[in-house]
């Protein structure tokens, strides 16, 4: 790859045109995608056979050379849910499971760091819980899919955890890895208008999430990428040094957030915002004095987008966005809980844990306990409640190494911009949506990526053992 730091400024011009071309070019495919998709529906699956096969041809040719795992990896995590809503998945959990094929074919070729012990032992942890489901969930329930819909999230997050940990990456690579993410959520995002392109004709009487405006899905999630989407388009305007590029990302922004915003799920864009402050801090501490000037002029203009975002989103809801974001209902009643519910599954989730503190309920059984004890059949909306009611001490053993193991690290080598980002994602997202989608796993493993500008002259100052 050509450093762009040997070009000449008229050599650099012509570079950065051609990676626009190719970046709209990109952009084009994937609207092409998804004006396929609404048109033929069933084509969703042809998709996604095809997105798959590619995918691993182009592993194996490579030997994962270039982390090319990674970033199927992360096609596959940002396109999930588009293919979920679409009809497109094989069985309900073929994105998990492929993002954990993807990362295991490229730990065969490359192999982990030594040091991912933690993440090993955060796997076995997961063990105990399936035996003791195996005695205590009913007859009644499938115990094969109970445990594949309830463990596939956590050893998604595990595998990404030891593929990751200590993994060194080059800039471009992180780069190339982040826009595999970042393009099928573009796509989710072009469908949603093409399902819906007028929000007034959507809305219904109340403020409740709005799954019109989410192209027939489940809002949670579909904020939960779009939130995602316009996190990542954000930062592209502060590491792509392009205008052409940063013109389109900067639409692209106001078109995710405001897709984001008219779900009326309010997980996702919350998640979305923090996440965006936690890079913006990092990236103005570590920037030089010289640069912070240009980084505040870039904050000014995202925020006055957004800004002007929220006025039209509020104006073509009538004003109900202003009361779901306040918690009014759409009398403008102030609403009781602003939790819609949530507080009172975890507070059963706890109850499991109390009574069953040591090994837990097992895997699936929070979901029949709730039943028992409430009469309601909801499944969890909280990773963390529901790791200390199925698995008892060990759940707790497994979020402390999650939370400790990536702050330990962070200590060492403050290299990544995106880490405190990630990490807030992944454990927001969970706290509201719990592990429903390979999104959140995903990027928590991205959180532990030893990142290597391939543009500055290495400094021998630490030392790192890296796969």
């Amino acid at each position: 790859m050509i450093k762009a730091t040997n070009l000449s400024r008229s050599q650099k011009k012509v570079l950065h045109w051609l990676v626009s071309i190719k970046y709209a070019k990109l952009l084009l495919l994937h609207f092409a995608m998804a004006l396929l998709i609404y048109v033929h529906r069933p084509s969703a699956q042809f998709l996604l056979f095809g997105v798959l096969i590619f995918f691993l041809v182009y592993i194996f040719q490579s030997r994962n050379k270039n982390n090319e795992a990674l970033m199927a990896a992360a096609y596959i995590a940002g396109a999930e849910v588009f293919f979920r809503m679409n009809g497109g998945m094989i069985f309900y959990e073929t994105g998990k499971y492929s993002v954990i094929l993807f990362l295991l074919i490229g730990l065969f070729f490359k192999g982990s760091s030594s040091k991912t012990t933690p993440f090993w032992i955060y796997l076995l942890i997961l063990v105990p819980g399936i035996v003791i489901a195996s005695q205590t969930l009913s007859y009644e329930v499938v115990f094969r899919k109970a445990i594949a819909f309830n463990l596939s999230g956590p050893v998604c997050l595990g595998v990404a955890a030891v593929y990751c940990y200590y993994k060194k990456v080059s800039l471009w690579q992180f780069d190339r890895i982040l826009l595999m993410l970042l393009l099928p959520l573009i796509a989710n995002m072009f469908y949603l208008f093409l399902y819906t392109p007028s929000i007034s004709e959507s809305l219904s009487t109340g403020t409740n999430s709005n799954f019109a405006a989410s192209g027939g899905y489940g809002p949670n999630q579909i904020s939960t990428v779009m939130g995602l989407g316009a996190f990542l388009l954000c930062t592209r305007l502060f590491t792509i040094k392009s205008r052409v590029i940063n013109v389109i990302d900067l639409v692209l922004f106001g078109l995710m957030s405001y897709r984001a915003l008219v779900t009326f799920s309010r997980g996702g864009v919350l998640t979305g915002v923090i996440c965006i402050v936690c890079f913006l801090i990092l990236l103005y501490y570590k920037r030089p004095d010289r640069e912070k000037a240009a980084v505040v002029k870039k904050i000014i203009v995202a925020s006055g987008t957004g800004l002007i975002i929220w006025m039209f989103s509020t104006i073509a809801t009538n004003d109900l966005l202003l009361y779901r974001y306040t918690n009014r209902d759409a009398a403008g009643k102030l609403e009781q809980d602003i939790t819609t519910g949530r507080a009172e599954l975890i507070s059963t989730e706890l109850q499991g844990f109390y009574y069953n503190p040591l090994v837990g309920v097992g895997v699936g059984k929070a979901k029949e306990f709730r039943m028992e004890e409430t009469g309601v059949e909801t499944a969890s909306h909280n990773e963390i409640s529901r790791l200390l009611s199925e698995h008892g001490l060990l759940g707790l053993l497994a979020i402390l190494i999650l939370i400790f193991v990536p702050i330990i690290f962070w200590t060492k080598f403050k290299n990544n911009y995106y880490f405190l980002a990630f990490l807030a994602f992944w454990f927001l997202t969970i706290n509201h949506s719990a592990m429903r989608i390979a999104l959140p796993a995903f990027v928590y493993g991205l959180a532990l990526l030893y990142i290597v500008d391939d543009n500055k002259r290495p400094v021998h100052k630490k030392k790192i053992e890296a796969q």
